[in-house]
């Protein structure tokens, strides 16, 4: 396996890097005390019980084993003698059928057993409701003697299982609480973040978790307060500049009216100038409003294709090709600006040709606006993007403020779409917009 591999099965977010060490320290822990509770207590405790045991069979041989005429074997001579005290004795064959070989055998208690009885011993512990301890004695290794501990069973062990189970339990999800409470910041961190990027600015983040990240907390509160601040000031100039500069405008365009008929191809360029700039503001002005983070509600694409299109019908025949999509949560009015602004650069580069198509897609829905003028170098495409950018092909031939794109741009983010720019195989350019159909809330969990 790679390094790449490995690391890629490596937790990488701190809560699941903090979860796993505890989890994993708390594993070590239930281990080692798992190991010390069967060295220092199950284990003496066996111990213990071997060593009664084996008195118990001494104590069985210790005076002889009287064969006669009650007792003709030496099983029923030794079952004699422990009939008041639970032990049973059994030939081999007997010991089978009683089921000594379902018993497991422990080389540990077969060697305390055979140096407390001064020979060869084999000690097995059958458990069922109760145990059964199954002893081959070196006096008579043709035997099984088998001793119930009717007050020792496995269900007696059942809390200490039941202990380590609970704790362990109990430690993990502590672990998985600490983990995330300490992860909980950091997650409001990230929302925050992509908030801020999105052009939305949340209120003051609380200051909670460890004293670093509430350093961190307490230091993006400051950086967004000032985003903001510096958001609405751009905004204010940007207003207060393009009013001001529409008032001088609309007295341009009164005087022009006033010229005499001889002069009016200077009127028509002086109307045509006042025209661009007048759309140039209104671009200025889309760039920075900040409506568009109200409430979205579920529309259907195509109607809003098919209006753009309507619109501009007058001016050029636009191909539809539309397919069956589902209803998508928008702010209606700036999608349609977005199509609006697509159509009209396919209009404005094209050769008289456009064409609009929507399709489905399983987690969202895609709508295209197609052209067939001259297209853009690839490596310019990147950066048309960008505020105040346009290509090579535009700047020569048209006037603008370069914000068109910069608005799609900006319109499709704040939806948590994405918009992609290509040039077609047959020459022309290719917009492609896609948006999700369910829109992701950043809220804390």
């Amino acid at each position: 396996m790679s390094s790449a591999n490995k690391r890629r099965w490596l937790p990488r977010s701190a809560f699941s890097q903090i979860f796993v060490l505890i989890a994993f320290l708390l594993l070590i822990n239930q281990v080692v005390s798992y190991i010390t509770v069967a060295v220092y207590f199950i284990k003496p405790s066996y111990q213990q019980i071997n060593q009664l045991i084996a008195r118990q069979v001494q104590m069985l041989f210790a005076d002889g084993v009287d064969i006669g005429r009650e007792n003709l074997t030496l099983v029923a001579a030794l079952n004699a003698k422990v009939k008041d005290n639970g032990m049973q004795v059994y030939n081999h064959k007997d010991a089978i059928l009683a089921g000594v070989d379902n018993a497991t055998s422990y080389q540990l208690l077969s060697s305390q057993m055979s140096e407390y009885l001064g020979g060869k011993a084999e000690v097995r512990v059958a458990q069922g409701r109760a145990f059964q301890i199954w002893i081959k004695p070196p006096q008579a290794p043709s035997i099984w003697i088998k001793v119930p501990l009717s007050d020792f069973n496995e269900l007696e062990l059942s809390p200490l299982l039941l202990y380590l189970i609970v704790i362990g339990g109990l430690s993990v999800f502590g672990g998985w609480w600490f983990a995330r409470q300490q992860n909980r910041p950091l997650r409001r961190l990230q929302k925050a973040a992509i908030s801020v990027s999105k052009g939305r600015f949340p209120d003051t983040l609380p200051l909670s978790g460890s004293t670093e990240i509430i350093e961190v907390t307490n230091a993006f509160n400051h950086m967004a307060q000032s985003m903001k601040q510096l958001e609405q000031d751009r905004a204010l100039l940007m207003a207060g500049i393009s009013h001001d500069l529409r008032t001088p405008l609309t007295r341009i365009r009164l005087a022009s009216e006033m010229m005499v008929e001889e002069d009016q191809y200077l009127k028509d360029g002086i109307v045509n100038d006042i025209e661009d700039m007048d759309a140039i503001i209104d671009q200025f002005i889309s760039y920075v409003r900040q409506d568009l983070a109200v409430k979205r509600e579920a529309h259907a694409i195509n109607r809003l294709l098919e209006d753009v299109a309507a619109a501009e019908s007058s001016r050029i025949d636009i191909e539809l090709a539309l397919s069956p999509c589902d209803m998508v949560p928008m702010n209606d009015i700036a999608i349609k600006r977005v199509i609006a602004n697509l159509v009209e650069n396919a209009i404005k580069y094209g050769n008289g040709w456009v064409r609009i198509s929507s399709r489905q897609h399983p987690d969202a829905i895609e709508f295209t606006v197609e052209d067939n003028g001259a297209g853009i170098p690839s490596t310019d495409i990147p950066k048309l993007f960008e505020p105040f950018t346009r290509g090579d092909s535009a700047r020569s031939n048209t006037t603008g403020s370069g914000l068109g794109l910069a608005i799609i741009k900006r319109i499709i983010d704040i939806h948590n779409g994405r918009v992609q720019l290509s040039n077609r195989p047959q020459g022309g350019l290719q917009a492609s917009i896609h948006l999700p159909l369910v829109q992701a809330q950043y809220q804390d969990d």
